[in-house]
């Protein structure tokens, strides 16, 4: 039985070390480099070591725990309210044991390297696509101002080299350089050639998307969410370096709210009050989701929705977008029924038929 909890306010180069009893009563305080740090939790008996989750926690996370320590995350929202007046770094690792010791305490599951691995692999991905979103966005401004109108999209892409290539464009050196410039930039970050004089570099792009699919590839957990409808490698990837394990959740409607795919409440006085959607969860997985719940709507298999089903019951009396974020939360709750069963996906009007 663990007798000492200790409170760590981590940064990048000091950090702050709060040690109490079990009961509250404080042991010590200490600033530590990072080599101190080390050396100094590697002398410490086997302790609950709490850190506020942040970019380097499950890294000390795993690096206490293979010194004898349990480690525990907590969110910075929950650690917040326990800080007392001033805010700095003594504060903030008292507030972290304060925060771990109450009852109803909500942690955080460290990540895994694997985990960690495939969500840089996932974000640089995302990061590419909404790079070259701005460079079409800035593309499309440039020729905007002189008089050339394109719209949204990159299957437009082929009109606009037409136009800066075409010898009587009317448009000035200048821009046609710029937009030539533009244009290799956008091929480079798909993968493909472009018109003007310089080969692209690397496939980004194109090449981060086939290793996301082999990763997707690889284990029992993602090809199970992919028998879903509406959810492809990338949101299974999502589900599997993003979400905590599903046994956290008691059931599919905490991992729902968890995702932020719930009204939020402004209840008081027994009167029920709901907003929109909180989007106080995982935005990727989320976003994912609800695209994925508009292609079941909108997509090939919109025309087929069974007006007597849930589903086309729900889009005869609500706006289609509000219904893909209610076909969102029904895909999160399913999702979380299949990861703690270890079942695939079964159509809920086959199974009650």
């Amino acid at each position: 039985m663990k007798d000492t909890m200790i409170g760590v306010d981590l940064a990048k180069s000091v950090f702050q070390v709060h040690g109490t009893s079990m009961t509250g009563h404080v042991k010590f305080r200490r600033k530590l480099t990072r080599p101190q740090f080390r050396k100094f939790m590697a002398e410490q008996p086997p302790a609950l070591v709490v850190f506020e989750a942040c970019g380097s926690a499950s890294y000390w996370a795993r690096e206490v725990e293979t010194m004898g320590h349990e480690a525990k995350l907590i969110a910075p929202q929950y650690v917040r309210p326990f800080v007392k007046r001033q805010k700095n770094d003594a504060a903030d690792a008292e507030a972290i044991v304060i925060a771990a010791r109450q009852p109803e305490m909500r942690f955080v599951s460290p990540k895994t390297e694997e985990q960690q691995a495939r969500a840089v692999m996932f974000r640089s991905r995302e990061r590419l696509v909404r790079q070259r979103t701005e460079l079409v966005n800035a593309l499309r401004a440039v020729l905007y101002e002189q008089g050339h109108v394109f719209p949204l999209g990159l299957v437009h892409l082929k009109r606009i080299e037409a136009l800066v290539e075409e010898p009587e464009n009317g448009l000035p050196e200048l821009i046609v350089s710029e937009c030539r410039d533009l244009l290799e930039q956008i091929a480079e970050s798909e993968g493909r050639a472009a018109t003007g004089p310089k080969p692209p570099r690397t496939e980004r792009i194109t090449e981060r998307t086939a290793k996301l699919r082999t990763l997707a590839a690889q284990t029992e957990m993602a090809r199970r969410l992919q028998t879903m409808p509406g959810v492809g490698p990338l949101t299974s990837l999502a589900v599997e370096a993003f979400a905590p394990d599903m046994a956290q959740f008691r059931c599919g409607r905490d991992f729902a709210a968890w995702l932020g795919l719930v009204p939020r409440q402004h209840s008081s006085g027994g009167k029920d009050r709901l907003g929109r959607v909180s989007k106080a969860g995982q935005t990727d997985i989320r976003r994912l989701l609800i695209i994925g719940a508009m292609t079941r709507i909108m997509g090939r298999a919109g025309a087929k929705v069974p007006a007597e089903s849930w589903l086309g019951r729900m889009l005869a009396r609500k706006p289609k977008m509000l219904a893909g974020i209610a076909l969102a939360n029904r895909m999160a709750r399913q999702i979380w029924a299949m990861l703690t069963k270890g079942e695939d996906y079964r159509d809920p009007a086959l199974a009650t038929a």
